[in-house]
């Protein structure tokens, strides 16, 4: 079986701030970049702490620290930010790939440091749902990636042993996760 990261592999992370690029102005890009970079510093530290929110919540937390470094980015565009994040774009080799391991009968699933709804949001709009038997969700154990947890809730929901499931990932720091739990782990 093959398990895809959601942000950063499937889905283009970006493309919420490309779809308001005008509005952004020329900061749009460093912008962006730390939305991220905040993100997925408040997923470590709160899993560090022992203190979960869900990623939807650090979504938005990051997007308002984003928001304060950058102030001549419109307040106003906030909420259109969210709404484009739930619906971010499938990177253009997302759909191909996916169709050569369906021809070759490999179990593909979802795992995410997103909730199962942003997950499935994000597919449903990138069309891409019905390549996966499921999404898999830390949320459900309320620790993120790297935690040696998500990575034991995967192999549980797909009923695998560990080595039967291999992770794909564009994150450097979930293949290090998955290497150190004792996956098979591939950057694209």
């Amino acid at each position: 079986a093959y398990a895809f990261d959601a942000y950063g592999t499937l889905f283009d992370v970006h493309s919420a701030i490309a779809r308001h690029r005008p509005a952004l102005g020329p900061e749009a890009e460093a912008f962006s970049a730390l939305w991220r970079a905040k993100q997925l510093e408040y997923s470590w530290t709160r899993t560090l702490m022992g203190r979960y929110a869900d990623f939807w919540t650090l979504t938005q937390e990051a997007l308002d620290f984003a928001l304060a470094r950058y102030p001549a980015i419109p307040r106003d565009l906030r909420q259109p930010l969210l709404e484009a994040y739930a619906q971010l774009s499938a990177f253009a080799d997302v759909a191909p790939t996916l169709k050569r391991l369906a021809a070759a009968e490999r179990r593909l699933c979802i795992f995410t440091n997103g909730t199962k709804a942003m997950a499935k949001s994000a597919a449903v709009s990138a069309g891409i749902v019905p390549a996966f038997e499921t999404i898999v969700s830390v949320d459900e154990i309320r620790k993120f990636k790297t935690d040696p947890a998500a990575y034991a809730l995967l192999h549980q929901a797909l009923g695998l042993a560990l080595g039967e499931v291999a992770l794909v990932s564009s994150n450097r720091w979930d293949i290090a996760g998955a290497a150190a739990f004792g996956m098979p782990a591939s950057h694209n």
